[in-house]
């Protein structure tokens, strides 16, 4: 997966070595030139200094065929910027910024940042999580990243399509909060059926959403597909 951060700092690098170390290819773009020839020395990565609210060092970067762009600077206001011109200019899908006044978040996300968090892991995680699978997608972070609201595509394909909710094999520490189906939102019991094209709102905990003894899949994939 390609991922652009922007901002090198502290947060920044932490992040770009766990990315690396995740095997994903990642890209750096941060204004202090020092910053940039530190990161260029200790990480074999690509490093873009400059301004990452500037169309043509996006460009650079390669943002239009980004999977998800990080904005992690020191400054919440210019978080917000680059990640309206890299999903307004560039259609970047998953945008992640960092947020280091909690009173923003809500504004954020009014404002179409994708995700608000404050920790360097929870971006880690939420940077894989996005794109695991196109059918399942992540629409909020609680309690640090502990928590995760998770919306679930339904197709034919699934193990999870034309059973009853009591029937399912649902992970632990997962609950199924509502199913959307043909602008009917359903609050499922036990004789609630699931059904091809339903929507599935569920809360899990954070620890299905990840991949377990270098599995291709988490633990919330390998429940609703096999």
């Amino acid at each position: 997966m390609k991922v652009i951060v922007i901002g090198g700092g502290k947060v920044g690098f932490y992040l770009i070595k766990t990315l690396k170390q995740r095997k994903h290819k990642v890209t750096v773009i941060e204004k202090d030139k020092d910053l940039c020839n530190t990161i260029s020395e200790r990480l074999d990565i690509d490093v873009i200094n400059g301004d990452g609210t500037d169309l043509d060092i996006l460009k650079d970067a390669e943002v239009d065929v980004a999977d998800v762009v990080a904005a992690v600077t020191g400054k919440d206001e210019e978080n917000l910027v680059i990640c309206q011109v890299a999903k307004k200019n560039f259609n970047i899908q998953h945008t992640i910024a960092r947020v280091n006044n909690p009173k923003n978040q809500e504004v954020f996300k009014t404002l179409g940042v994708d995700n608000t968090v404050c920790s360097t892991q929870v971006i880690t995680n939420l940077v894989d999580w996005e794109c695991e699978s196109d059918q399942i997608k992540t629409i909020q972070v609680f309690e640090r990243g502990e928590m995760i609201l998770v919306e679930v595509q339904i197709d034919k394909k699934m193990s999870w399509c034309n059973k009853y909710v009591k029937n399912l094999n649902i992970p632990h520490n997962c609950v199924l909060v509502s199913v959307y189906r043909k602008d009917e939102i359903i609050y499922p019991k036990g004789n609630t059926l699931i059904q091809d094209k339903d929507k599935v709102v569920l809360v899990t905990d954070s620890s299905n959403m990840i991949s377990k003894d270098k599995d291709t899949y988490s633990v919330l994939e390998k429940a609703i597909f096999n």
